[in-house]
């Protein structure tokens, strides 16, 4: 399984566009921030960071497109992304507002609450010009993160740079990563179908496959809803390659995921076990290093497997992006990690 829609590494970079922020976590579970709590933090953070940064750690090219302000916060990220080989030649510095926050508490269950801070922050202060064109200019595909599409600015780059890329025969790929937090209005919904029509790949999680298709609906609990899950599920890949996908990896977290291709062949990886410390960021390091390792030409079965490991190692570590792997550290992983049965 190895035929593929995606532009290969050699082609040019990995651009990714949208939010930049500093994740700080309460280190007590509860509900919401109702009251005072220990808090540990900062960390880099925002989806499309932590996508481009694991993209660098696992040897491919890749870009960014975003703004920070001008403090330690902007710096933290700066910094990291740099180290990691990201070009952030399309990151912009506003000295006039603050870089964007992520607040984070987990609930009991593992549900977290976010207190995020984006449209009043640098994060969400940036557009088309000529710096940003240039770099979108260079690359050769264009990753979508669903938590950008309701900022202005994060728009006004995907359009033009989505045309540009194919236009020069590049590919796209969209990661739904839906956010109850975020605004998702009609014009944010419109943007969002018309990114899956074009998609050569989706990264969806659970319910996310649906909503894509445009099957949305209440899973039940049972069996019986187990089965007719499954028929949903295989409904909405049968339209969502009728709509046009490329191809498919759906995250089941840490049943680990399942690939599928429009001629019917289907791929499928066990979860790792792993005691999990901190989830954000595992489904942004997941899609990173499938889409990586496709672009850098390996095969599905060996590409979903580091997805796999990327995404379960991530988990281990406090904050969204410090468990990134590089190719090195994930083949350790791999080999020292048993696989769910």
């Amino acid at each position: 399984m190895s035929g593929t829609r995606l532009a290969p590494d050699a082609a040019g970079p990995t651009l990714c566009v949208g939010e930049i922020l500093v994740e700080i976590v309460a280190t007590t579970a509860g509900e919401g921030f109702l009251e005072p709590q220990p808090l540990t933090g900062p960390f880099p953070s925002g989806a499309p960071a932590i996508f481009a940064d694991q993209c660098g750690r696992l040897g491919g090219t890749v870009a960014m497109i975003g703004a920070v302000g001008d403090d330690d916060f902007g710096r933290i990220n700066l910094d990291r992304l740099r180290r990691d080989g990201v070009d952030v030649t399309g990151i912009a510095i506003d000295p006039g507002v603050p870089t964007g926050s992520a607040f984070v508490r987990y609930r009991h269950d593992g549900s977290r609450d976010f207190v995020y801070n984006i449209a009043t922050s640098a994060a969400a202060r940036f557009g088309w010009n000529a710096a940003t064109e240039a770099v979108a200019n260079r690359c050769a595909h264009l990753h979508v993160m669903g938590s950008a599409l309701s900022m202005p600015g994060a728009w006004a780059v995907i359009e033009p740079a989505a045309r540009a890329i194919r236009a020069r025969g590049g590919s796209v790929s969209l990661d739904p990563n839906l956010r109850k937090e975020l605004v998702h209005d009609r014009r944010t919904a419109d943007r969002f179908r018309q990114l899956v029509v074009s998609c050569d790949l989706l990264l969806p999680s659970g319910e996310e496959l649906e909503h894509a298709a445009g099957l949305d609906g209440v899973r039940g609990t049972g069996a019986a809803s187990e089965r007719d899950d499954a028929q949903r599920t295989a409904a909405a890949i049968v339209r969502l390659f009728e709509l046009g996908v490329g191809e498919i990896a759906l995250k089941r977290g840490e049943r680990g995921a399942s690939v599928f291709l429009p001629d019917g062949r289907r791929a499928d990886a066990a979860g790792f076990t792993v005691d999990e410390l901190d989830p954000t960021g595992a489904g942004d390091c997941f899609g990173a290093a499938y889409l990586t390792c496709r672009r850098l030409g390996l095969p599905v079965e060996r590409a979903l497997d580091y997805g796999c490991a990327a995404g379960a190692r991530n988990v281990t570590v406090l904050g969204p992006m410090e468990g990134a792997g590089t190719r090195a550290q994930l083949d350790a992983f791999m080999r020292a990690t048993p696989r769910r049965a």
